[in-house]
């Protein structure tokens, strides 16, 4: 029998939804992932808006009213707009750390949820544009990986000689 392959000394990346470890070296197929993704992000926020069209569609044919109409709409506009930054800065850095009750809500990933949900196409939207260029949180889980395998390498390197036979000049 053959024994599964080791992991390498140190720190290991941080898996990524739909591309696991795939991001690192680029590997496992990884642009066919990218490509899925693109295409399925794509089609779900083309797919969302025909929802939301008929849902809109339902209200005028129920003839609920000018507020009621302009309301949903501002709704969805400003929730998307707010679902939309939420998730690209998401993809850009990591959630501040809590710091009292408002830091906590915003460190908090159930704290925006409801927002995320009515806003659902700005969160697709985010994810399609950012994952025409890379795997969307690629280039922040890179830097984290970066910064952590520097200090593994500076906290394994070893010294050279003896510090107390060096002469002092």
């Amino acid at each position: 029998m053959s024994e599964p392959p080791t992991a390498p000394a140190g720190p290991q990346p941080a898996p990524l939804r739909f591309f696991g470890t795939a991001w690192l070296h680029h590997d496992q197929h990884y642009a066919a992932r990218r490509i899925t993704a693109t295409t399925a992000s794509l089609a779900a926020t083309a797919a969302g808006a025909l929802v939301l069209r008929f849902a809109y569609e339902g209200m005028a044919a129920a003839r609920v009213g000018p507020f009621v109409n302009v309301a949903v709409i501002l709704m969805f506009t400003v929730c998307s707009a707010l679902a939309f930054r939420r998730t690209w800065d998401g993809f850009t850095q990591a959630p501040p750390p809590a710091q009292g009750q408002a830091a906590t809500e915003a460190a908090d990933p159930a704290a925006g949820r409801g927002v995320r949900t009515i806003g659902f196409l700005g969160g697709l939207l985010a994810y399609f544009l950012r994952s025409l260029t890379e795997a969307p949180g690629e280039k922040r889980l890179r830097a984290e990986y970066e910064t952590q395998r520097a200090r593994y390498e500076r906290r394994t390197a070893r010294r050279a000689g003896h510090p107390a036979k060096r002469r002092r000049a």
